[in-house]
């Protein structure tokens, strides 16, 4: 019998690439695509499981889905430098220092 390809092995691979680069993105395009590619290689996982003879391609689906961990796990650093960079460098006390000020010039 002829194998063939595991179904969206090659995306869940691409998704995996994508999740590490999106981290650069403030971590928001890095969660999204490491999201859709653990659960995609999930079925592809549990297809695989229930014949491997059949199919060909599961590297691509181990290596995706590993590479959309460390994409989660950068985007979610990244997320949380963010954060912590409006609280502590004046990202949300200017914005409310000029808030104040602009009621103080036109509020009385």
């Amino acid at each position: 019998m002829e194998k063939k390809e595991l179904p969206n092995s090659t995306l869940i691979l691409v998704f995996g690439i994508l999740s590490i680069l999106g981290c650069c993105c403030y971590g928001v395009l890095g969660i999204v695509f490491g999201i859709i590619a653990l659960v995609m290689s999930k079925r592809a996982i549990e297809i695989y499981s229930a014949e491997p003879e059949l199919y060909t391609g599961y590297q691509n689906v181990k290596t995706g889905r590993i590479l959309a961990i460390i994409g989660l796990v950068l985007s979610s650093l990244s997320i949380i430098v963010s954060i912590i960079s409006l609280i502590f460098f004046g990202g949300f006390g200017a914005w409310q220092d000029a808030m104040e000020e602009i009621s103080r010039q036109y509020g009385g």
